[in-house]
């Protein structure tokens, strides 16, 4: 008898360690700062550079499906495809400059309009689970509350 109350006893206090891991670790995850920005994002929007914007088409928060299932899709006039950057603001939570890396004619069944293309551009997992645990879900999933800034092209 005594010897299986030890063991509960110790069994007890293993699963308190492993939760404890667990808690620190997802604590980590969700809110360590993450800055891995191609460009400075407030230096760009605070300039006088003149800035070309467009609203979110439509946005996709799913993050409980993995990786990847938080974007936005942009339509952007084709003049934008050689552009060298672009900041992809969420209100709420922050901006964060990234470099084009692709476009397409379609994305969940929108189709662009003549002179334009269209830009998916990706919310990281752990900063919407974060947002989404401080009760910002529908702030996240309002697709007025995305924007990209573009540097306008130099005239030629």
């Amino acid at each position: 008898m005594f010897g299986l109350l030890q063991e509960l006893y110790f069994m007890r206090r293993q699963l308190t360690y492993i939760l404890i891991v667990l808690l620190s670790l997802s604590i980590v995850v969700l809110w360590w700062p993450v800055n891995d920005s191609d460009c400075n994002s407030e230096a760009f929007l605070a300039s006088k550079i003149r800035k070309y914007q467009v609203q979110a088409t439509k946005v996709v928060v799913q993050p409980w499906r993995g990786e990847h299932q938080v974007y936005g899709i942009f339509m952007v006039p084709n003049e934008f495809k050689e552009t060298p950057f672009f900041v992809l603001t969420v209100k709420g939570a922050g901006s964060d400059c990234s470099k084009p890396f692709g476009y397409s004619q379609n994305y969940d069944d929108i189709f662009t309009e003549p002179g334009t293309h269209l830009v998916r551009d990706y919310m990281r997992t752990r900063t919407a689970l974060r947002l989404i645990l401080q009760g910002l879900y529908g702030q996240i999933n309002d697709k007025q509350n995305w924007t990209l800034t573009y540097p306008q092209p130099q005239d030629k």
